[in-house]
C-alpha cells in the first residue's frame, strides 16, 4: 500500500489536546534537546522535509466521478477546484477545521478567496458529493458541492464511512462524486480487481499512478479528474529550530547528519519500506534510535516538539504544519 494507515475517524486533533499530549510525552516545550549547544532560536513548529528521491507514493487529491455523469461542466467545475489547490491551502483548510470550523464555511470562504465560481457553468440534475468520515474529506466534499452548484447542478454533501463502503456506492450511482487520494485508490481497486496478491501498481510519479487508476477505474464505470499538486502521504517532519541549525531542507540532507537521531512513528516503522526501512535504503540515513508511537498523530507531533525524537512520520497535510 502507498502509505502507513491510521484511524481518520478523529484525525484533525484540537491544538489544546495536542498541548496536554505534549506534557504527557515528557520534556520541556522549548524542547532545548533538539537543537543543544546550536546557539538557534528555539522554534517548536514542525516543517517537513522534502522528499527529494520520491519515497512516497503519488497519493494526490483527485475527485472520482462516476463516468455517466461525467460531463463537461462537471469536468471543468471539480478540475478548477483540484487544480488550484496547493499543499499550503489544504494544511490550512485543515488547520481551520481542527479550531472546528464548519466544513462548508472554510470551503465557501476558499472558493471565494480563489474565485473559483468565476467561469463556471451549464450544469444541471442533481449531483450527490460522498464525504468520508474526517475532516479533510469533508472540506472537500463542501468545496466541490460550492463550485457545482455555481455551475448549474443541484449539488448536496453526503456523509459516508470507509472507502469499503462508498467505492462500491459510487459504483452503483448512490453517490456521484468522491474526493479521493490517488495512490491509495490505485492499490484498493488494484487488489479488488486483479487480487490481494497483485503487483502494485501506484508509484511516486503521478502521471504514472493516475493512468493505473484511469484504467482500474474505468473498470468500475468511474473515471479520476485532474489531480491536485496538494497530498495527504507519509511525511517526516522536525522541528524548525532542529531544521535550521543543521541546515535541512530535503531528507537527503540527513544523509550528513551525525548527531542524535531517533525516530518517532508506528511500532511497525523500522519494517516498513515506507517508514525506516525506506529511510535508511532510500537516503541512507542513520537513526540513533526509534521509538513506537502513533501513525502521524498527536503523540507524535507531540514527541517531535517536546525534543523527544528529532523526527517523526506525520502527514503530509496535517494541521501541526501549518504557519508558525
Amino acid at each position: 500500500m502507498s502509505r502507513l494507515h491510521r484511524s481518520r475517524l478523529h484525525r484533525v486533533i484540537p491544538i489544546v489536546t495536542v498541548a496536554l499530549l505534549a506534557a504527557a510525552c515528557g520534556g520541556s516545550s522549548s524542547g532545548k534537546s533538539a537543537v543543544s549547544g546550536s546557539g538557534a532560536t528555539p522554534d517548536n513548529h514542525l516543517v517537513v522535509l522534502q522528499d527529494d528521491k520520491h519515497l512516497q507514493n503519488s497519493d494526490n487529491v483527485v475527485a472520482v466521478v462516476r463516468i455517466k455523469v461525467a460531463k463537461q461542466p462537471l469536468i471543468d467545475a471539480l478540475n478548477k477546484v483540484d487544480t488550484t489547490i496547493t499543499q499550503s491551502d489544504l494544511v490550512a483548510m485543515n488547520k481551520r477545521a481542527a479550531n472546528h470550523d464548519d466544513p462548508a464555511t472554510i470551503a465557501g470562504d476558499y472558493a471565494s478567496q480563489k474565485n473559483l465560481t468565476a467561469g463556471v457553468g451549464g450544469g444541471s440534475g442533481k449531483v450527490v458529493v460522498g464525504a468520508a468520515n474526517f475532516s479533510e474529506s469533508e472540506v472537500l466534499a463542501n468545496l466541490y458541492v460550492a463550485v457545482l452548484k455555481k455551475a448549474g447542478y443541484s449539488a448536496s454533501v453526503k456523509n459516508v464511512q470507509s472507502r469499503e463502503v462508498y467505492e462500491p456506492a459510487l459504483e452503483h450511482g448512490q453517490l456521484d462524486v468522491m474526493p479521493e487520494y490517488a495512490a491509495t485508490l490505485t492499490e484498493f481497486l488494484n487488489t479488488r480487481i486483479n487480487g490481494s496478491k497483485a503487483a502494485p501498481l501506484a508509484s511516486p510519479d503521478i502521471t504514472k499512478t493516475l493512468a493505473a487508476l484511469k484504467t482500474l477505474a474505468a473498470k468500475r464505470g468511474l473515471e479520476p479528474l485532474e489531480p491536485s499538486t496538494a497530498t495527504d502521504e507519509n511525511a517526516f517532519a522536525v522541528r524548525k529550530d532542529f531544521a535550521a541549525a543543521n541546515h535541512l531542507t530535503t531528507l537527503s540532507d540527513l544523509a550528513n547528519y551525525h548527531g542524535k537521531l531517533v525516530l518517532g512513528g508506528p511500532p511497525e516503522c523500522p519494517t516498513r519500506p515506507y517508514c525506516e526501512l525506506g529511510l535508511e535504503k532510500t537516503y541512507g540515513i542513520h537513526f540513533t534510535g526509534f521509538k513506537a508511537l502513533d501513525v502521524g498523530g498527536p503523540i507524535t507531533i507531540a514527541a517531535i516538539r517536546n525534543g523527544n525524537v528529532q523526527i517523526g512520520l506525520v502527514f503530509s497535510s496535517d494541521p501541526s504544519l501549518a504557519g508558525g
